[in-house]
């Protein structure tokens, strides 16, 4: 996701709050990555049990909380990209 210039490490700040809740209703991974050749971007890595789990992840409290509080400092630009885990390690 884009993020306004200077605000990276605020958005990340964000985006690592408390995972409990998503956890418990079927998160399996959640990755903050950063780039330091890309300032103004953060990538999120999600793995779900299912579609629905995600949907449920989007009505929680804390969820809506934290994309409220983040999207001042985003740019709007996002990229999305579904895919279907077929092996290795983790999975």
């Amino acid at each position: 996701m884009g993020v306004t210039p200077g605000s990276r490490d605020k958005v990340v700040e964000i985006l690592l709050g408390d995972f409990t809740e998503m956890r418990s209703i079927g998160c399996e991974v959640y990755l903050v990555s950063v780039s330091e050749t890309e300032p103004n971007w953060v990538w999120v890595t999600e793995v779900w049990t299912s579609k629905e789990a995600h949907g449920a992840a989007l009505r929680l409290e804390s969820v809506r909380s934290s994309i409220k509080e983040a999207q001042p400092h985003l740019t709007g630009e996002f990229e999305s990209i579904e895919l279907s885990v077929v092996g290795g390690l983790g999975a």
